[in-house]
């Protein structure tokens, strides 16, 4: 690749993202602007998954359920409007790609096995 655009794509990379996958239940808190005046909005989901990695073009996709509606949105991942990503709980899932979990209805469609703590601090 071109120096000059490696150097750019690097510039725009954000650093202070956690280290998530699919599974976990995560809160996004991005920037809403409505007129002149901005906030910040919250995304409380599931991550469905995760797409290219951590280059510039990473994305991943946030599933959550409102009002018995499942609604999904796919955030770019080294977006400006992306002020934080919190992580709630962290899931053991076996698949990359949580898409059966969108056949899923009521409570069952947020049931994630959940990761032990215990074992995450062994290894």
């Amino acid at each position: 690749m071109n120096p000059i655009i490696s150097k750019i794509q690097d510039e725009q990379k954000k650093s202070n993202i956690p280290d998530f996958g699919p599974g976990d239940t995560v809160k996004v808190h991005t920037r809403v602007v409505e007129g002149d005046k901005e906030r910040v909005q919250i995304f409380a989901g599931i991550v469905l998954a995760r797409r290219n990695g951590n280059n510039l073009n990473a994305a991943f996709t946030v599933r959550k359920i409102s009002y018995g509606e499942g609604v999904e949105r796919v955030f770019p991942l080294h977006t400006p409007r992306i002020s934080k990503i919190e992580i709630v709980k962290r899931g053991k899932v076996r698949r990359a790609k949580l898409h059966y979990l969108r056949k899923r209805q009521g409570k069952e469609a947020t049931l994630v096995k959940l990761l032990d703590e215990r074992q995450d601090d062994q290894a």
